[in-house]
């Protein structure tokens, strides 16, 4: 991620929209990363697994902050490489400096909203059975099983709108995807479309990676969970994706490999 960022605010050839969103993507992972790892890696050296209340609360915020703003943030990738395939004459028009300014802002925005309400409203709720967290980062399902008052259903709800929108956000990346597939087979050169399926599908697999297992941790039914499936599926949502997303992204992207 540290790679991506210094190639692209050091090369003028990576100055466009897609390297853009590229960029703010790494800070997102670098900081979504930062977030969990370092500490597990820390209470695992020194045989410990204490954190403190207000660290927990920041850990809480940070996570939904940027994994909240990394979702809108493929949102408009997606629509970047729609308006890329499908319109490419008005590329320039629709996808201008400003527009790619503020379209980043509205994700990083979104995220910090989301997080300010997740978070005061988690921590707003009496907590009585203990106070060991079943993870290796403090995760909000984790924590809401610690209450014992029905005002957890108040986070609950809020995690239905938040499915609902992400729900909105994932049909929309997917019905992107479909017109650009239906434009790309309709290129005449077996070049052309090779070099649009490389630069698309590698965001659609890390979509649907990020989506499938969020979406399994936060509203998988309590019958089903124990703390092993609970391990991995954070990991797979908290630590896979932000890892994996500069090896896809670079690994079969000529100009992002030369200006490295």
């Amino acid at each position: 991620n540290g790679l991506i960022i210094t190639a692209v605010v050091c090369d003028h050839r990576l100055h466009t929209p897609m390297y853009f969103f590229l960029l703010n993507l790494s800070l997102l992972d670098l900081g979504s990363i930062s977030t969990t790892v370092p500490k597990a890696m820390a209470n695992s050296l020194w045989d410990t697994r204490d954190i403190s209340y207000s660290g927990c609360a920041a850990q809480v915020f940070l996570i939904v902050f940027l994994f909240g703003g990394e979702f809108s943030l493929l949102t408009v990738m997606a629509y970047d490489r729609y308006v890329a395939i499908c319109r490419p004459l008005h590329y320039g028009i629709l996808m201008s400096s400003r527009a790619c300014v503020k379209m980043a802002a509205a994700a990083w925005a979104s995220g910090f909203l989301n997080a300010l309400l997740h978070t005061g409203n988690t921590f707003s709720i009496p907590l009585c059975q203990g106070n060991e967290v079943e993870q290796f980062f403090c995760e909000i399902p984790q924590i809401l099983k610690l209450s014992c008052s029905d005002s957890y259903l108040r986070e609950v709800g809020l995690f239905l709108v938040n499915a609902c929108s992400v729900s909105g956000c994932f049909i929309f990346i997917v019905v992107s995807y479909m017109q650009i597939f239906r434009a790309v087979l309709r290129i005449p050169s077996k070049q052309g479309r090779h070099k649009a399926f490389s630069t698309c599908l590698p965001h659609l697999v890390v979509v649907s990676l990020f989506v499938s297992t969020a979406f399994f941790a936060y509203l998988k039914p309590p019958s089903i969970s124990s703390p092993a499936l609970d391990l991995v599926v954070a990991v797979l949502y908290a630590v896979v994706p932000p890892t994996v997303n500069p090896l896809i992204y670079s690994m079969r992207n000529k100009e992002l490999k030369n200006a490295l």
